[in-house]
């Protein structure tokens, strides 16, 4: 899966400026190109868990389809810890076709890994970068 660099500072700048609490958002694309995010509101508003409100949802699939393209998958920050899912982002997860991306601000620099999760397992995922 590829994601366009500014999809990528997006994502982190939507983390940064929700941090301490966890932002959520979606990813829209086609094929294996990820070209564009949608930020959403966390209706949890809490440090450690989020849940997309279901009206941004719905309009980042309406904006997607009326571009030709579909929502691909969702981000989320762990503004405290790793990137990687926890129990609850597992859990949660019920689309076994959606990229999971997670954006850690835990270290000086921020990172983001990818996730395919089925069955209660979540598969790291490889992402590159494009402009």
């Amino acid at each position: 899966m590829r994601i366009r660099r500014a999809v990528i500072d997006a994502v982190v700048g939507h983390a940064r400026r929700e941090d301490p609490m966890e932002c959520c958002g979606l990813l829209i694309g086609a094929g294996d190109d990820v070209l564009e995010s949608r930020p959403a509101r966390n209706l949890r508003q809490s440090r450690t868990a989020y849940l997309v409100d279901p009206e941004d949802h719905f309009a980042a699939i309406r904006a997607a389809r009326a571009a030709g393209l579909a929502v691909v998958g969702g981000y989320h920050s762990h503004p405290r810890s790793i990137p990687v899912p926890s129990v609850t982002d597992i859990a949660e997860a019920t689309d076994p076709e959606f990229l999971y991306v997670i954006v850690s601000l835990a270290a000086t620099e921020p990172e983001i890994a990818a996730y395919r999760i089925r069955s209660g397992v979540a598969f790291p995922f490889p992402i590159s970068h494009f402009p």
